[in-house]
């Protein structure tokens, strides 16, 4: 049994977005973009610019208040698509619910959706083509191959839909050719589907959803979810202690896989200006 050191195999991301840059000869650019006054949010952004400074990313953050009109949002997001200094530009989600979240999504030029949430970069996925993909799977994917996991032929199950998470997460893996079972809240049978797979990855977003007993022996396990409890302790959806006992290798909440999305940020942000400059 391995718990899978999610903050260094980040920081070896890090590194090398750093190293890229620095061989560049362009700075890359990525703009923040939120939206209210939700404390999480504004942790997660704090973060997100703290890595660009280090990686040597160019950051600009812009904070909205709560009650803007959907107008001011969309005119600033054009702003930004048309200054060359920016090459990525991420809208931190949730949105106020008087915000059309897919319109400002997709109001992102597609070449700039670093977060990969664009209805083009979606089909660019779908299709197996070049484009961004959403950070939490995509560094779901790079912890998988750091850990020398066998994709090929396994019997994979993603339980959640989301569109940020569970739908391009099956995608990656079918194109790993992986066999893949996505799963939800009113999937029947959950716990024998479970219990089928070599590799599970947990997105539903319900702390210590997934007990041992619902994991195959040898199972390797992803825990995207972060929870915090009332008592104040963050947690993932999979009851760490007991499936410790039984997969081969897990991802602990806190330290798996967070840091892999903001070093995924950092890599699509940084494909993003070699892009613009005409390279692969």
């Amino acid at each position: 049994m391995r718990c899978i050191d999610g903050k260094q195999i980040a920081q070896q991301v890090r590194e090398s977005v750093q190293s890229e840059i620095n061989a560049l000869g362009l700075r890359p650019g990525l703009a923040t973009i939120l939206v209210g006054n939700n404390p999480a949010s504004h942790v997660y952004v704090r973060n997100k610019q703290k890595a660009c400074e280090v990686a040597g990313i160019y950051s600009e953050g812009h904070t909205l208040p709560q009650d803007v009109q959907e107008i001011t949002l969309l005119s600033l997001i054009a702003g930004l698509n048309d200054n060359p200094k920016i090459h990525g530009i991420l809208v931190q989600l949730p949105l106020p619910v008087h915000l059309n979240e897919r319109r400002v999504l997709d109001a992102v030029v597609p070449s700039k959706d670093v977060d990969g949430f664009h209805y083009l970069n979606v089909g660019k996925l779908t299709a197996n083509c070049p484009g961004f993909v959403p950070c939490t799977p995509l560094g779901v994917l790079h912890l998988l191959k750091t850990e020398k996991t066998e994709i090929t032929g396994a019997h994979a199950v993603v339980v959640g839909r989301s569109t940020i998470v569970g739908k391009p997460m099956a995608m990656l893996l079918l194109h790993n050719h992986a066999t893949v079972t996505i799963c939800h809240s009113k999937t029947r049978h959950l716990d024998d589907i479970c219990r089928q797979a070599d590799i599970l990855i947990a997105a539903i977003g319900k702390p210590l959803f997934i007990k041992g007993e619902h994991v195959k022996p040898g199972a390797i396990v992803i825990d995207v979810g972060i929870n915090r409890l009332p008592d104040g302790r963050l947690v993932g959806d999979v009851d760490f202690a007991t499936v410790y006992e039984v997969a081969s290798a897990i991802t602990p909440v806190p330290g798996g896989v967070g840091p892999m999305t903001i070093a995924m940020l950092l890599l699509n942000t940084l494909q993003s200006a070699k892009w613009a400059m005409g390279k692969q």
